[in-house]
């Protein structure tokens, strides 16, 4: 099993929409072929507690933060450095995923998401309760470019999206799977509904497949003000 390192290539030629140009699909899209790879997992024990690895492990099996993530395939670029494959729109790529987060790029282009007034962040429109001081996410952030188009093309978003502009998106932790060992070797605990936060205990055992961010200082806005806003920003 290989795959890229995080540093990006997307060509973000792919993503243009004009007349030659194929349908737009984002970067972190799954894409058919692109199939969970066999995990030969292992749990050791440690000083620290268990430790969940691969057998094979390779450094780019963890994030900057040590935790072990999901395998997935990677399918072959085009000449013009569009990921190959049919779209599954309901799912995101783990590593894609969490290239896009750790960097914070586009989830469209996976070219930087910073605007003048700070970074985009979408959810669905019933997702998140907005009395609260803070909200965690699992989807990346858009460009001033492509913040129209996620909101059309991701199904989840509904074509109404909750619009945040952010200031501070700090990590906030991971959601997955939880492993342990009984007589037959590794096996699933539990898949918790809520992300493991870094620094959680149950992180040595935990095999990731989303990276998440807690948004903490925002503004919630319609697309359109926003993007009003950042023309007249430019």
């Amino acid at each position: 099993m290989t795959f890229p390192s995080l540093r990006l290539t997307y060509n973000p030629r792919a993503v243009q929409t004009n007349d030659r140009a194929l349908p737009l699909v984002p970067y972190i899209t799954q894409r058919a072929g692109e199939d969970a790879a066999p995990d030969n997992l292992i749990i050791t024990r440690h000083r620290s507690g268990p430790r969940l690895y691969y057998a094979d492990e390779d450094p780019r099996d963890r994030d900057p933060r040590g935790v072990l993530w999901a395998r997935c395939g990677w399918n072959p670029v085009d000449g013009e450095g569009r990921i190959t494959g049919e779209p599954q729109w309901k799912l995101m790529h783990p590593h894609r995923q969490m290239a896009c987060m750790q960097t914070m790029v586009c989830q469209v282009c996976a070219q930087p998401a910073r605007t003048p007034l700070g970074f985009i962040f979408l959810a669905g429109p019933r997702d998140e309760d907005l009395d609260q001081p803070s909200i965690i996410t699992n989807q990346p952030p858009v460009c001033r470019k492509h913040a129209r188009a996620a909101a059309r093309l991701c199904p989840h978003l509904e074509g109404d999206p909750l619009v945040f502009l952010v200031k501070s998106a700090p990590l906030y932790g991971v959601t997955g799977t939880l492993y342990g060992l009984d007589g037959h070797g590794v096996r699933v605990v539990a898949q918790p509904d809520a992300p493991l936060p870094y620094g959680h205990r149950n992180l040595g055992t935990f095999l990731a497949s989303q990276l998440v961010r807690r948004l903490r200082s925002f503004t919630v806005v319609r697309l359109d003000e926003l993007l009003e806003g950042l023309a007249a920003a430019a």
